[in-house]
């Protein structure tokens, strides 16, 4: 994915009145954005994006730190040990709050209790996708796989990756099917093998499979969420296709340390709000395949964080995924 212009004409719509000196007193210096992840990947180039919409707003630098290591721990740690001032933030994926909590043998952390919830910016909704010579609807697939137990295997980028866990979810909710999982060391080398014709489906990012799915090198069989993707509405989602409430997305949120006081939350909030609500953030979430949340609030944020956690847990379990 490229690096995009983030700053775009109008912008400065965003930054007169600055929250910051409307405020006088929080933030008086930069904050550091920590992304536990490396650069250039979906959640940092949404980070990065994040960043510099809140700079303009708060008037202060807001610092992108990348903490990658230990599906995004390490990150997630780093923050939860900050002063909870609010100059330390994280940009939490769904890796570090709604996966690792289940899927670790030894959290490093409490995803509720160690941190303060600010915002969220976005669901990165996940397709089904399949090689050319599987059938073209999601039931066909279904169907396939369940009159040939144990032929078929699908892929992912790895164990316990929400690639993988979209993966048992679909089986589990289609009435079960034995199609063997095949972990792979990233999202590339899965698709090539699903494309050679080593795996049959598998599940993946929007962005990662439309230009391959244009050009007849995969087919999309259904995008995992309640409504169709704007840049291609042609595509029905998996409820549509006959998987009830099925839903499977990544996400980004905003998160401080617990106990980050309520008048700098109340910043960091309004903040956020601006963000989320600015036209031009929008298209960039847009345009990534993304679905922004243009509703975001602290409240809003911390349920969104305990059902992710609920509806994964299960799923976790009965994959067996536990990682040390």
């Amino acid at each position: 994915m490229k690096r995009r212009q983030l700053i775009v004409p109008g912008a400065a719509a965003l930054v007169a009145p600055s929250i910051a000196r409307a405020q006088g007193k929080f933030p008086d210096r930069p904050i550091r954005f920590v992304i536990p992840f490396a650069p250039a990947g979906p959640t940092d180039i949404i980070g990065r994006m994040a960043a510099e919409k809140l700079s303009a707003i708060l008037g202060q630098q807001v610092i992108v730190d990348n903490k990658a290591g230990a599906a995004g721990s390490i990150g997630a740690v780093d923050v939860k040990n900050a002063k909870p001032d609010g100059y330390t933030l994280l940009c939490a994926p769904s890796s570090t709050h709604a996966i690792n909590p289940t899927a670790f043998v030894k959290p490093a952390y409490d995803a509720v209790k160690d941190f303060t919830p600010i915002a969220s910016i976005c669901v990165n909704p996940l397709v089904l996708v399949a090689r050319m010579d599987m059938p073209d609807t999601v039931m066909g697939l279904v169907e396939l796989m369940k009159k040939n137990p144990g032929k078929y295997s699908y892929g992912s980028s790895g164990a316990g990756s929400i690639i993988n866990l979209a993966g048992e979810y679909f089986k589990r909710e289609v009435g079960g099917m034995d199609v063997e999982h095949i972990p792979y060391k990233g999202s590339a080398p899965a698709l090539q093998d699903m494309m050679a014709g080593q795996t049959a489906w598998m599940f993946e990012t929007f962005s990662t499979t439309l230009q391959l799915h244009k050009a007849g090198k995969v087919r999309i069989l259904a995008y995992a969420y309640s409504k169709r993707a704007p840049v291609a509405p042609e595509i029905p989602t998996m409820i549509e296709a006959g998987v009830k409430g099925y839903e499977a997305y990544t996400f980004n949120l905003i998160l401080g340390p617990a106990n980050v006081p309520q008048p700098v939350v109340d910043v960091l909030d309004q903040a956020a709000r601006r963000v989320m609500k600015d036209p031009a953030t929008i298209k960039f979430l847009e345009d990534i395949a993304a679905v922004p949340t243009t509703d975001t609030t602290p409240q809003l944020t911390a349920k969104f964080i305990n059902d992710e956690i609920a509806k994964w847990a299960p799923v976790i379990r009965a994959a067996g995924i536990r990682i040390e």
